[in-house]
């Protein structure tokens, strides 16, 4: 939050002089101390945020992977001579604890092509693939093996379902 801080420091200034860095380290850090003080931050969930936003990073990446490798395979379905297409709803119970994480996977399915996530009720998923074949591997999702592996990480904690 210290870096964060600074860099807010010097994007408002628009410059970088001895004089303005060395005002902002001082300021910057009275904000810092004072949030650790009243408002229950730490150096360690400074720690666990930032290895927690590197991994949505890698979350991100592996989405952008998965989605381009779905449009490839929703193109060689599309345009080659396929008689009918299969369409099959299928229903997913997932192993994530929270709200956030479930939503985060629903939508990255949805966004993916050839599926549709349909509804998202407790822990069960209701999806629909343009055809069977893309139904294949649902139950080892790589999204949900990422998510979960970020709902165990240390430190800060994603809110639980109320």
């Amino acid at each position: 939050m210290f870096i964060l801080l600074l860099l807010i420091w010097f994007i408002f200034n628009g410059k970088i002089t001895l004089e303005l860095t060395v005002l902002g380290v001082i300021l910057c850090a009275g904000i810092y101390f004072f949030m650790c003080k009243f408002m229950d931050y730490s150096f360690e969930k400074d720690i666990a945020l930032m290895r927690r936003g590197l991994f949505f990073l890698y979350y991100i990446w592996v989405l952008i992977v998965e989605i381009v490798k779905a449009n490839i395979q929703v193109m060689h379905f599309v345009l080659t001579d396929r008689e009918i297409a299969e369409p099959v709803i299928v229903s997913y119970k997932t192993r994530l604890k929270t709200r956030v994480g479930r939503v985060i996977l629903s939508n990255s399915i949805t966004l993916t092509p050839g599926t549709i996530t349909i509804s998202l009720e407790e822990d069960e998923l209701t999806i629909h693939c343009l055809d069977k074949s893309m139904a294949e591997g649902m139950e080892d999702l790589i999204f949900e093996k990422l998510l979960e592996t970020m709902e165990n990480m240390k430190g800060i904690a994603i809110p639980k379902e109320q």
